[in-house]
């Protein structure tokens, strides 16, 4: 990587929270929310600035005061250069254990800066073809069949293929509701929501019958026998979400699930996304670049790496009305990035960062 040289500047890192609003509730198994908490960090350096995002759904179990308190820890002052990533983010994975989202957060900013000093996109870093991406996904919760009607008849046109939250008691009337308007392909994920091995199974062949061409995460995330011999006997393949959070649990995954979701806000960023999907590849594993509900910022980061992969899900910035950042858009179904340099970003408004 190119960095300026003879430069006096020191790294700043700062941060700003800001509340997501959802266009629609947003029902999974187990709950609903009509918000999402973010944290939006700077890093500033020698004239230019990277940005990155910590997304916070409750599940995750990180906050808005508990990432803030992360980042008040983080100290770049001993790093003069920012293009040493891998011994600025060891130090940062370093600080705490968990706090992934924080740690995201460190990474993404990173990597937007890094990649405005190098002047280059990051798919162009990892060797990678923008327009060769996958599909992204649209997610449609558990609704009434009125509403999962409208959901689905909004994204006719935009999207190729639609993600249905399952794993409650109407699994079957949900794809039913989406079946009388469109015959769009579908993924379903029951995040950890059915609990019975052979109902799952039956359950999975019915939809298979109905245009399902992938499940995630079907059933608890720790009863891994289960979910093993419920992937050996799919019809379609079984990617681990809950499951999985880092590098270190994709080998032991391996022949449980078909393949793998990787999120940023799970995994601590970038750095770590395009490790895993590059071990999972060379387990015979499938790869799906994620999300949560987040702004272009943390989308746009993920879209950098997401060329060539099985499926992806990236429609976290489409969720939301309030995104405060231009970045990677949706184009014929598929989320692309730009060709600015890092990953792609640009606020669309002020933010008030702070120290």
């Amino acid at each position: 990587m190119t960095v300026r040289k003879n430069s006096s500047s020191t790294m700043k890192l700062s941060w700003a929270r800001y509340d997501l609003e959802l266009c629609h509730t947003f029902t999974i198994s187990g709950f609903s929310r009509k918000t999402t908490p973010i944290v939006l960090t700077k890093i500033e350096y020698d004239g230019l600035a990277g940005y990155g995002e910590a997304s916070l759904p409750p599940y995750l179990g990180e906050t808005q005061a508990s990432v803030i308190e992360f980042l008040k820890k983080v100290d770049l002052s001993a790093f003069p250069d920012p293009g040493g990533l891998d011994e600025i983010l060891e130090y940062v994975d370093g600080i705490a254990v968990n706090n992934t989202a924080a740690k995201a957060s460190v990474d993404i900013a990173l990597h937007d800066l890094a990649g405005k000093i190098d002047g280059l996109p990051w798919y162009k870093r990892y060797g990678l073809d923008r327009a060769d991406v996958p599909d992204t996904t649209f997610t449609i919760g558990i609704d009434s069949d009125d509403v999962v009607r409208e959901k689905t008849l909004e994204a006719m046109g935009r999207f190729n293929i639609l993600k249905v939250k399952v794993g409650g008691p109407d699994d079957k009337r949900m794809i039913e509701a989406i079946r009388s308007v469109t015959c769009l392909p579908l993924a379903v994920d029951a995040n950890q929501g059915w609990k019975d091995r052979l109902a799952a199974l039956d359950t999975i062949y019915w939809m298979k019958d109905k245009g399902v061409v992938m499940v995630e995460q079907p059933m608890p995330k720790l009863d891994l026998d289960n979910i093993s011999r419920l992937t050996e006997e799919s019809p379609l393949p079984i990617f681990a979400d809950e499951s999985l959070q880092r590098l270190a649990d994709i080998e032991r995954l391996k022949g449980v699930f078909s393949g793998i979701n990787i999120k940023l806000m799970k995994c601590t960023g970038m750095r770590e996304a395009w490790r895993m999907r590059r071990v999972a590849e060379a387990l015979g594993m499938k790869v799906m670049m994620g999300c949560m509900t987040e702004t272009s910022c943390a989308i746009s980061a993920a879209s950098q790496l997401c060329s060539g992969m099985d499926f992806a899900d990236l429609d976290g910035a489409l969720l939301i009305a309030n995104d405060c950042f231009d970045g990677a858009r949706l184009q014929s179904g598929k989320i692309i990035a730009n060709d600015l340099p890092g990953i792609g970003v640009l606020p669309n408004q002020k933010i008030n960062f702070a120290y």
